[in-house]
């Protein structure tokens, strides 16, 4: 079926287009392009990445699993306790203080388990997604991966750092959280007033590589107060970074703030799909900035702004359980709940 095109009467952030294949190539000009889109929105496109035929067979994998009975796909519920991998169903989350809850489903399935297949890590998953585990997940979490190590060898080498110091952090030797996730949001009922499909947030881990075809993703730039949709580009990945890279280069490279909502007019019609991988550290690795490392991190942490990027000795798997279980609406006490799930992010009036 064919989709509307993103409205042209609709405000979209234009943001920086890097080519990944001169990122392979060390092309300094196209390093300096990602190196600014790192440490200003933290987003950038990412083109010529090779994973489109990944891709496409990754959403009929998320098709066929979100067509099984929910009494099915509830058996493989990551449940209340701060776990991601499973299944989550629409609703299970707040979307803010208020407790407005989530319009989403999906499948995350852990990188770990992935790469261990046949083997269980963490857990097991529908059966859709293991009739898939070899032919599409296993080879789409495997060139994730390695596009995410390029850019993380390259941020390593600009920050300062001893090369492999970073890369250590995101060794795929430890468990992690870093997963795979298939999104699907229903389109807008005829009334609906509800437009928040996942609340305003910024990312647990580390580097995040997204795909998607309808519009619905907005950032809020810095120094601004106002939404703005970010247009979705055939054949281009949206990347951000998370809050461990923020916190690890001393508030230098940027965590920024983001939600998902309906997509813009006509586009609102059609069920709205999207995937991403999330590299995230080692569960045990310390989220603190790497001052011993780094001058250049130092020296980034000894300004006012960016105190508040240490953590007080929290791992990786600690703020990520955290951020996670105090989403869950089934834990939500009060709006200290909801906050209590915040991460790097500090503007309050933007929840």
């Amino acid at each position: 079926m064919a989709l509307p095109p993103f409205p042209e009467d609709i405000p979209a952030h234009p943001l920086l287009v890097v080519d990944y294949q001169k990122l392979v190539e060390d092309d300094a000009a196209e390093i300096e392009k990602f190196w600014h889109a790192a440490t200003t929105l933290g987003f950038w496109y990412l083109k010529n990445h090779g994973v489109d035929a990944e891709v496409d067979q990754m959403f009929s994998m998320g098709a066929e699993t979100m067509s099984l009975p929910l009494s099915e796909k509830m058996t493989f519920e990551q449940g209340d306790e701060g776990v991601s991998f499973g299944y989550k169903a629409s609703g299970a989350n707040a979307v803010d203080e208020f407790g407005n809850l989530d319009t989403v489903e999906f499948i995350n399935i852990s990188q770990d388990d992935a790469l261990a297949w046949p083997e269980t890590v963490h857990r097991t998953y529908p059966r859709t997604v293991n009739e898939r585990m070899d032919n599409t997940i296993v080879p789409f979490v495997r060139k994730s991966r390695a596009i995410n190590v390029v850019l993380l060898r390259i941020l390593e080498r600009k920050l300062g750092l001893p090369e492999g110091e970073l890369l250590e952090r995101h060794s795929d030797e430890e468990p992690s959280g870093s997963e795979t996730r298939c999104i699907k949001s229903p389109p807008r009922a005829p009334g609906d007033k509800n437009t928040t499909a996942i609340g305003a947030h910024t990312d647990f881990g580390s580097l995040s590589f997204l795909h998607n075809r309808l519009g619905g993703l907005q950032v809020m730039v810095p120094g601004t107060s106002e939404w703005q949709y970010v247009k979705p580009i055939p054949g281009h990945a949206i990347c951000n970074l998370g809050d461990a890279m923020t916190i690890f280069s001393g508030g230098i490279l940027k965590s920024n703030l983001h939600r998902v909502v309906r997509p813009p007019g006509e586009q609102s019609k059609h069920t709205r799909w999207s995937l991403v991988f999330f590299t995230r550290p080692g569960e045990s690795m310390v989220l603190e900035p790497m001052v011993d490392s780094s001058e250049m991190i130092a020296e980034a942490i000894r300004k006012p702004e960016n105190a508040g990027f240490r953590t007080g000795g929290a791992t990786a798997g600690e703020w990520f359980a955290r951020r996670i279980k105090n989403q869950r609406i089934k834990n939500r006490k009060g709006p200290e709940t909801w906050k209590a799930s915040r991460g790097t992010e500090h503007r309050v009036s933007a929840y």
